[in-house]
Formats: C-alpha cells, structure tokens, sequence
C-alpha cells in the first residue's frame, strides 16, 4: 500500500479499470500520474501490469526497467520481466533474470499459493536453460579437450556446467581444521597413492578375513552414527543408532580395537599403507555397511589434511558415492582417494547390503614437516580443550 494517498487513490482508480477490463482508461490515468510521482516505483509496476493485460509487451518491459531503476531488487518487478521475456520468447534472456528473481525471493512461507507456483515454474525453466546451454557448449568446445589426460577433460567439463549453472561448485568444509592452500580435490589420481593397487588385488583376501568374522560374530556390526543424548542430530536423525549404516572398527581415533586382531593378513597390508597416524585422531580403520535402498545424506569431514580411502568388499548392484559435482559408482576391487571434507553423499540402490573397507592416509599434497605439524596442532587442541573436561 501506498503511503501517498494521492498516488494510491489513482492507483486504486487504476486497478478499478483494469478489473472491468478497460486498460486504455487504466493506461491513461498511470501515465497521467507519472508527472506527479515519477519516482514511484509502485507506479511504474502497476503501468507495467495494464500494459502486459493490453498486449503492449514491449511497453510493458519499458515499465519493469524504470521500476527495477528505482528498486533494483524487487522481486516481483524481475519475476514479472522474465515472465514476459519467455512470453515473447527470450527464454535465454528470461532465464537469466528468473535466476536473479530467485536469489532475492522471500521464503516459500511469505508468499502465497500464486507466487510459489510461479517461483517453481521460474526454477524450472532456469534448469532447463542451464542443462541447454551445458550441452551446447560441451558439443561446441569437446574437441578442445579431446586429447588432454581424462582427469583434465573432467574439470574442464565441470567447468562447463558451473559456468552455465548446470552444476554449483563446492568447496572445503572442514568440521575441526581447515588447511590453507591445499586445493578442493574430490576424487585424488591414483599417481599418489603406488600402493593403491596391491591393496585391490587383496580385496579377496581381506573379504575372506570379515567373512569369517561376521559368520562367527552376527552381531558384530554396530550402527555407524550413535550420537549421544543431546547432540544435534542434523541430517543423520534417520540414521542415529540405526544399522542401516553400521560398522565395524579396526582402528577408533587412533586407537587399536580388539576385533582387529581377526584381520591378521590385512593389518600386514595396512603396514604398507601411509596411514594418517595421529594420537587421539587417527588412523581410522572400518568397515561400513550400507543396507539396501539406503541414502547416507550430504555431510562433510573434519579436516583436509588427511583423505579417506574406500575399497569395496560386497558391492552385490547399483551402488553411488558423490563427492562434489562427481558422481561415481563403487566396482568391486576399484579403490578410491578422496576429499571427505567436500560434501559428499552415498546410495545404496540394490536389495542387499553395500560394505566397503575404509581408511585415512594424509593428503599427500602436505609435505613431510607439514604433517608433524598439523600433528602437533592437533594433540595440543585436544590437550589443551581436555584441561577444563578434567575439571
């Protein structure tokens, strides 16, 4: 509503007209009032309105930019330019300015049925234009990449969907430390890591250690999220002390658990293995179970200068791990290192349960003294919190 009463009695005469359908009466008493009053922006969007209902499309975009000019950030003056822009066509340009539209609009409470259908409406169409735009400039610019190392046609093509906003890009989220100067790296080349493949070649013997354990002990495996009383349960609500997601620990913030001992031949492997050793921190060693048609949802780890490292054991179907914008299915005896501090999430598509061996190394992008380092730091944190825990 108006705080000018004058402005708002011709607005109300305005609207009066164009409720009877007579948007040339409508027309002429908003132009007339925009000697009077011509920093309203509530004018200039009411004009745009009888425009749009007369079929002046073009005036009615007029309208729009002189109110977007004195309120750059109206979300109904860019909601309803866009609008138009598809009307007449200009979807590219419409969806450009829905995007904006959608950045500033208010929550889904504070706006009615109308508006959120349009707000949905909006998101879709600027979807469809980013998957368009990908997909022209992948097929225009793919020869460019055609020849490069597969790792750096995979970031080029990312770049591509980022750059149309097919895709967001994300970055580290370190829950404990953040390390400056190591680069987001989801999924790590397999070039830093020359015992990754002895490691796959014993997945049989490996499996065959946890099966003899888990046909002895049923109950051994234990649900992966067990929260205590009062911790904010976040995204794992669901999963909190449920063993759709369950465990069963080698190594437990750097120490040594009793069932270990029934993996004699894996712990030899594990010595070969640059373990992100740390007292009270690491290295962790587990076995994760996912059982069928379960979803692990987006979560981050705690720090970026150690990876995680996931082997499969049991992968009996469709079975996916994403790690920022890449999205990957787990084959068994194919080993990965990655970023867990970059959001990440797992499905497990099949009827029958998903396990993988996991373990941390340190980023091998530290050097030798920055990993005693970031040691140090992070036996004098937990020295210096647990003072006052004593207490």
């Amino acid at each position: 509503m108006s705080t000018q009463p004058q402005l708002q009695k011709l607005l109300n005469t305005a609207q009066a007209c164009l409720k009877k359908g007579d948007y040339s009466n409508a027309l002429s008493v908003l132009t007339e009032a925009k000697a009077s009053f011509p920093n309203s922006h509530e004018l200039f969007f009411n004009m745009a309105v009888a425009n749009r209902l007369a079929g002046n499309l073009g005036d009615a975009i007029q309208a729009l930019d002189e109110a977007l000019a004195l309120e750059p950030y109206s979300f109904l003056a860019l909601l309803s330019k866009a609008s138009i822009l598809e009307q007449t066509g200009q979807v590219r340009r419409a969806s450009e300015i829905y995007r904006n539209a959608i950045s500033i609009a208010p929550t889904a409470k504070k706006l009615p049925e109308k508006l959120l259908d349009q707000l949905t409406h909006a998101q879709q169409v600027v979807n469809q234009q980013a998957i368009a735009q990908a997909g022209y400039l992948r097929d225009s610019l793919g020869s460019l990449s055609a020849s490069e190392p597969a790792e750096n046609k995979r970031r080029f093509e990312e770049a591509i969907d980022i750059a149309s906003g097919a895709a967001t890009p994300f970055h580290a989220k370190a829950l404990q430390l953040h390390y400056p100067g190591l680069p987001a790296i989801p999924f790590f080349d397999r070039v830093h890591f020359p015992w990754i493949e002895e490691l796959e070649a014993a997945t049989p013997l490996i499996n065959s250690e946890l099966s003899q354990l888990t046909s002895q002990r049923q109950n051994i495996w234990a649900p992966y999220v067990q929260y205590k009383p009062g911790t904010p349960e976040n995204q794992f609500a669901e999963l909190n002390h449920n063993t759709n997601w369950s465990s069963i620990w080698l190594w437990k913030d750097g120490e040594k658990q009793q069932v270990a001992d029934a993996f004699p031949k894996t712990l030899d492997l594990l010595e070969k293995v640059p373990l992100a050793e740390q007292q009270n921190f690491a290295p962790t060693v587990l076995f994760s179970g996912l059982a069928p048609r379960t979803h692990i949802p987006p979560h981050t780890g705690s720090t970026n200068t150690r990876l995680l490292v996931h082997l499969p054991m049991v992968i009996p179907g469709p079975a996916y791990f994403r790690v920022g914008n890449e999205r990957r299915q787990w084959q068994l005896g194919t080993a990965w290192a990655f970023d867990d501090t970059i959001e990440h999430e797992a499905w497990n598509d099949c009827d029958e349960t998903r396990v993988i061996m996991i373990f941390d190394v340190w980023n091998p992008l530290l050097s030798v003294s920055e990993v005693e380092k970031v040691g140090a730091l992070l036996t004098l944190q937990r020295a210096w919190l647990d003072e006052e825990r004593q207490i």
